[in-house]
């Protein structure tokens, strides 16, 4: 497969300059709206996360409990009380303030896989990486907290420049499941999320909150489309490994299917609030009660591919509602990041040709909307959407 990386989209929108600079920033990010309601009450939530990052080393004591489990792939003893004291003592409280945050219930379904897996009713495999990856998933939801934390106290550049070294922290732990993509699909996205968390100490420098959120969305996007690569994109997604596996050996499949399961929920609700229908069907695909040997990858793959097209239309329609806007360009981006996110489905499904087109209309909006040029972004949108929309009706089923 031929490279076709974020840098392309990355260096659009850094030539281009910040000509909304100026502008207010208006854009929300998910969790917002369960945020304590007096300034005080924020002060001191950020202390305590604060005072806990300190203490708890969340790196080795998620990789001190990952080499506990790791013993189930060699069918040795696990010792799940030693799991389970790790996770309440150090991550526990980390996983249910993001489930608070999010409105999610990550801590639950870790405890009761790891209290399954001591009673021997969930197999001890498929318990390792449903820990594994739904953790990856709260280290994930924290880099975002942190995102917001910034957009919050960014008159603050001391809070603000701690709060970007902890995301930083938390991108450490899931660098290794990036690079396992790169080198699976050849794809360069370690580079492109250290040049998202570049421009964005750049912008705190240089006081520009466009450049930050920008950067941001570049870090987070990429992030997304790691957890893609590794679920339902073709050929090397868990749910084509557990269907090739599920042929010759259906109970070893289940662990694959559980950690495609497991990297879907870090796009769970992304998927559901502009695709519901794809979102369901992927769910259940991945849902461990389905039987492993009926996954259809291709109908997964397809699945994914019109939810991210989904997502980048309603982006581009953002984008037209916001003109003038900072948020038109942040979402003038995400559309190109969520283009991006599915360039080699694109490709397949219209061709390279096209792909490039829509990929280099894609970038030119951007610039467009960055240098307020409504008239060559009124030119160019329509063309996008319609090849958007070609690829949904080309992935139907």
């Amino acid at each position: 497969m031929r490279k076709r990386e974020l840098s392309k989209i990355f260096a659009a929108f850094l030539l281009t300059g910040s000509v909304l600079a100026g502008c207010g920033t208006d854009e929300k990010t998910e969790g917002d709206q369960n945020k304590t309601s007096s300034s005080g009450d924020s002060e001191q939530v950020e202390k305590e996360e604060e005072a806990e990052h300190e203490e708890v080393d969340f790196a080795a004591s998620f990789e001190e409990a990952k080499t506990e489990l790791s013993k189930a792939k060699e069918d040795k003893e696990v010792d799940f009380d030693k799991v389970t004291s790790i996770y309440q003592e150090d991550l526990q409280e980390l996983v249910q303030k993001r489930d608070q945050e999010f409105e999610d219930t990550v801590d639950e379904h870790i405890s009761t896989a790891l209290q399954a897996g001591k009673e021997g009713s969930m197999d001890k495999v498929v318990v390792a990486q449903i820990f594994d990856k739904l953790m990856q998933k709260v280290f994930y939801t924290t880099i975002k907290h942190e995102f917001t934390e910034v957009a919050e106290n960014w008159d603050n550049k001391e809070e603000v420049n701690e709060e970007i070294e902890e995301a930083k922290e938390f991108y450490e732990i899931l660098e290794p499941t990036v690079e396992k993509r790169d080198q699976a699909y050849s794809t360069t996205m370690v580079d492109v999320i250290n040049g998202g968390f570049s421009e964005m100490e750049k912008a705190v420098e240089e006081d520009d909150e466009l450049g930050f959120q920008l950067g941001k969305q570049v870090v987070d996007k990429t992030l997304m489309k790691t957890f893609y690569l590794a679920a339902g994109a073709l050929p090397n997604g868990y749910a084509m490994k557990a269907s090739e596996e599920a042929k010759e050996n259906p109970e070893a499949a289940k662990a694959e299917q559980a950690e495609g399961w497991a990297f879907y929920q870090s796009l769970s609700s992304y998927l559901s609030k502009n695709a519901p229908e794809e979102a369901e069907y992927i769910n259940n695909q991945f849902d461990l009660q389905t039987d492993v040997t009926t996954i259809d990858p291709e109908e997964v793959n397809h699945a994914f591919v019109r939810g991210f097209s989904k997502i980048a239309l309603h982006e581009y329609e953002e984008s037209e509602e916001y003109w003038g806007e900072d948020k038109s360009a942040i979402t003038a981006l995400e559309g190109a990041l969520f283009i991006d996110l599915i360039s080699s489905d694109i490709s397949s499904i219209l061709g390279e040709e096209a792909y490039q087109t829509l990929s280099t209309d894609a970038q030119s909006y951007l610039e467009a909307v960055k240098s307020q040029d409504k008239d060559k972004a009124e030119a160019l949108r329509p063309d996008i959407e319609k090849m958007l929309n070609d690829v949904i009706t080309k992935a139907n089923k």
